[in-house]
């Protein structure tokens, strides 16, 4: 096996010899025949996906090939566990599908894209739908195309579980949250006397923990749409990819898909399926749950795909709507030209669904066997810290439909609460579990804005919610059948370094003695987070704040904590809490600059980002797993985030060994 490994790859060479890393042919496709799913994918037992192969052809560039043209002569064959290998129309027992024709361009390197100096590629290529392999074991899948040229990958199907661990699971997904932000949220919400915590986060309490690598399929940095393909999925993509593999064509619809464990769950248990999150519902994270495109950006088709599922000319699992959807996102709700000016809310309303808008309805609103969608404002919803100190600021937000002053707007805990009410009662009745996903998506939407204490204060959040929803479970008996899981998509490259006197910054009239009100060391001192306006840090009283236990008792004390990160845009930083939203940059003549009226009390900081970019991005970092409950257990340890997927379907008994399908 690694000799036929090491004679593909040296064959391939000869055919790729731009050395570029910005720009790809054709990721995961090193070689011009590809096959999606690629070398190294691993599926749950019968978990349905898309085979695509694809003969290309480059016409110019540094590796062109007989003139552009594929030769039209090319088979795929799939052999399992040493068995005899057969072409793949033969082994799944249907026609062959028709030969697609088409050509694309790309740039080879950032010299080529300079010089505005394209590749132009013509492809042939097949594709077969809704396909499964039911037996657990290793596969080999052979392209053999252009008179002698081969492509090889390596699949394998999991094994089977030995028994359901847990009947119910919820995902909480930190989006962006890194181990330091947890510790830098401790430090803010936590009182420490003598260097010991006399509390600590709910997430410091899981019986098991582990760490995630997250690696997308092309690219070693991930965004939020691979990063949730890959933990709800168990496939790598890449980035905008949502359980879509992302090829050639360059539309959005056609590409390769997979099954998410959420439709796997619907299909095999006919289980109930609820979505909570922050952000605008057609945002990465929650359209994961069952979108199916390579392109993120399509935000009325994913509104349409929660709804209606896939609806191609070929089959896809079907989906008729999840149990629960609270969030923001009321845009994509409102009739206009995307949505062919029909109220989506109505459609939605007369498929059986309760509507509510914000928090005094959500709180009136009964768990009657109903589903349920609520929208609490256009986009992404406020932040803890506009809904609970900077209350003014609601003043702004706009509601579901647009209209001004949201606000009487929920929190995580409030959605994430009442939909597992909601999912409970309904999976009662149809004598089945649940899956939801509940994400607190500004984490890392503040994180990009380098609004640290607003995306500190979505952290504590989300511990205050796990914390409520596990005391929950508990009281409605169903914490030891329900796996609860704690993870994020992705990080940022951030970090606490020590404490800023913001007074004595303030007060300075250069960059270079601003900068000495840091605190290093020794000198970084302690916490005022956890102590009442004017008294000392290293004070032993334990206080509560307006806010509750777990959350600041102040938000903005003159010693206050000094973080940042390795990514970044110029900018401006007095290490104080902002009353509003930061915004850091300015555009200049195409250019990002600093903005001189955001943290105006402070010093400049030089940017490590080109100058196109307005704000920080996602790092390499590993990211924390937490886990309760039945089959918590598997996800202690280091894993890669394709595995998030594989011990949920684990734990859950999602895979089989023979076509099922729920009777709904």
């Amino acid at each position: 096996m690694v000799g036929i490994r090491s004679i593909v790859a040296v064959a391939s060479l000869a055919f790729a010899g731009c050395s570029a890393q910005t720009f790809r042919r054709t990721g995961t496709c090193p070689s011009l025949g590809c096959i999606f799913p690629p070398d190294q994918t691993e599926f749950i037992a019968g978990q349905v996906f898309d085979i695509r192969i694809e003969i290309q052809a480059p016409v110019n560039g540094s590796s062109p090939f007989n003139n552009g043209v594929p030769s039209p002569d090319f088979k795929l064959t799939i052999g399992g566990d040493g068995g005899v290998a057969s072409e793949i129309s033969q082994f799944y027992g249907r026609s062959d599908p028709a030969v697609e024709k088409y050509n694309f361009t790309y740039y080879e390197d950032l010299f080529a894209s300079a010089a505005k100096t394209p590749t132009v590629v013509n492809v042939l290529a097949k594709s077969y739908r809704h396909v499964t392999l039911y037996n657990p074991g290793d596969y080999t899948l052979k392209l053999e195309y252009n008179g002698g040229m081969q492509t090889i990958a390596h699949w394998t199907v999991k094994p089977l579980a030995d028994c359901r661990k847990a009947k119910n699971f919820l995902l909480f997904i930190g989006d962006g949250m890194t181990t330091s932000m947890v510790t830098a949220a401790r430090l803010l919400g936590h009182k420490s006397i003598n260097g010991k915590y006399q509390d600590i986060m709910t997430l410091d309490k899981a019986p098991a923990f582990g760490l995630q690598m997250t690696h997308s399929i092309d690219s070693f940095i991930t965004d939020s749409a691979n990063s949730a393909t890959a933990l709800y999925s168990g496939k790598k993509a890449t980035v905008n990819g949502l359980n879509a593999y992302t090829d050639s064509t360059g539309k959005p619809w056609a590409d390769p898909k997979f099954e998410t464990v959420y439709e796997m769950f619907r299909r095999i248990y006919g289980g109930i399926v609820g979505i909570v999150s922050t952000a605008y519902l057609a945002d990465a994270t929650p359209a994961a749950v069952v979108a199916h495109t390579s392109q993120r950006s399509q935000y009325d088709t994913i509104i349409e795909q929660f709804l209606n599922g896939v609806t191609a000319n070929y089959s896809w699992t079907k989906w008729d709507g999840p149990d629960v959807l609270f969030g923001g996102g009321g845009s994509d709700f409102v009739p206009k030209p995307g949505n062919g000016n029909q109220s989506v809310v109505d459609r939605w309303v007369k498929r059986g669904y309760n509507f509510v808008a914000n928090k005094t309805a959500l709180n009136a609103l009964q768990a009657d066997g109903k589903r349920a969608l609520g929208l609490f404002s256009s986009s992404t919803m406020a932040t803890w810290l506009d809904r609970n100190v900077y209350k003014a600021n609601l003043a702004s937000f706009p509601q579901w439909n647009g209209t001004k002053g949201a606000l009487d707007q929920p929190g995580l805990k409030e959605m994430t609460l009442k939909a597992i009410d909601i999912v409970s009662k309904r999976a009662k009745d149809a004598g089945t579990g649940w899956a939801m996903m509940s994400e607190a998506a500004s984490i890392d939407k503040a994180m990009h804005i380098h609004d640290y204490d607003r995306a500190l204060g979505e952290l504590l959040e989300l511990d205050d919610t796990v914390k409520a929803t596990l005391e929950h479970l508990e009281k409605i008996g169903e914490l030891e059948e329900t796996l609860v899981i704690v993870t994020a998509d992705h990080g940022h490259g951030f970090d606490v370094f020590g404490s800023s006197d913001t007074k004595f910054m303030a007060a300075q009239s250069t960059d270079a003695k601003k900068r000495g009100a840091i605190g290093t060391y020794q000198n970084s001192g302690l916490s005022e987070y956890q102590v009442a306006p004017g008294q000392l840090a290293d004070n032993h009283t334990v206080v509560v704040g307006p806010n509750g236990k777990g959350f600041p008792v102040q938000w903005n004390p003159r010693y206050t904590a000094a973080m940042g990160f390795g990514a970044t845009v110029d900018r401006h930083e007095n290490y104080v809490v902002h009353n509003v939203s930061r915004s850091t940059s300015v555009l200049i003549n195409g250019s990002y600059f600093a903005n001189p009226d955001d943290s105006a009390s402070g010093f400049f900081v030089s940017g490590t980002l080109p100058v196109t970019d307005d704000q920080g991005v996602h790092s390499l970092t590993d990211v924390p797993v937490y886990a309760w409950g039945p089959g918590s257990e598997l996800f202690r340890g280091v894993q890669n985030s394709v595995d998030i997927a594989f011990k949920i379907a684990q734990a859950l008994d999602l895979g089989r060994d023979k076509n099922v399908t729920y009777g709904y």
